[in-house]
């Protein structure tokens, strides 16, 4: 039987890219800033680049995408939780050698009524983790729309992972590691399987996203994802890489 632990309980009121800075609940939408799973900062280094991505999580309701953000941005997961309304927003730090990255993270509801507003979210986006319940097969078929969607009108040269969730029920299982990795490596998206339960590769599939985003500037002059300063007002980044 397929376990459906998934989304991060939300109020219930949308969220778009237009009002993300809305006051929001105790879940840490909007505001989380916690440094589960970020890299280290050695020896108090200066961090003298920030670069700042918009990432958006998509797939069918009930794969765990709400769980997966709640792991890696709060490093917590609850097992019965209410589905994601519209969509959700955090943000959460990583720390790449002299750079650190800021994701601001949309977490959309996976229900087919929500699916007409996919392209707000995912508009403008540099990263994207479609996610899959690997007992569930059906999941793992929307989650290739979903990619073809991503391509086809999404942002030119976007990185796409492909989370095959619920790892820790790999007994339950009815989609093969082999088939999902060659389907990724057909497509060019990084792959890996994540458990929200047990953390497994959680904090890894946001890092290799990270490693794979761009930034430094082009050919052309202009800076991949968005360069903040350090003293931006309400962008500070204290709670990064402690």
């Amino acid at each position: 039987m397929t376990r459906n632990y998934g989304a991060l309980e939300t109020k219930r009121f949308l969220v778009t890219p237009e009002t993300k800075d809305f006051p929001r609940n105790n879940y840490g939408m909007a505001t989380a800033r916690g440094n589960n799973g970020s890299g280290q900062r050695p020896n108090n280094t200066t961090q003298n680049r920030i670069c700042q991505f918009k990432l958006v999580l998509l797939g069918e309701s009930a794969v765990g995408k709400s769980s997966l953000v709640l792991r890696f941005v709060k490093g917590q997961f609850h097992e019965y939780q209410e589905s994601t309304i519209g969509a959700a927003f955090l943000t959460q730090t990583l720390c790449i050698d002299d750079t650190t990255v800021k994701f601001e993270i949309w977490d959309t509801a996976g229900q087919e009524r929500y699916h007409s507003l996919a392209p707000m979210y995912y508009r403008g986006a540099q990263a994207a983790i479609v996610v899959y319940d690997i007992q569930n097969q059906d999941s793992f078929e929307r989650a290739k729309n979903w990619v073809k969607e991503l391509q086809r009108q999404a942002t030119p040269n976007i990185v796409i992972a492909l989370a095959g969730n619920k790892a820790d029920l790999s007994q339950s299982r009815v989609v093969e590691h082999d088939e999902a990795k060659q389907y990724a490596e057909e497509n060019g998206l990084l792959f890996l399987e994540t458990s929200a339960k047990t953390a497994m590769n959680v904090n890894d599939i946001f890092l290799a996203i990270a490693k794979k985003l761009p930034k430094v500037e082009g050919n052309n002059g202009n800076v991949h994802g968005r360069r903040l300063n350090e003293n931006e007002p309400n962008r500070q980044m204290n709670n990064c890489c402690k």
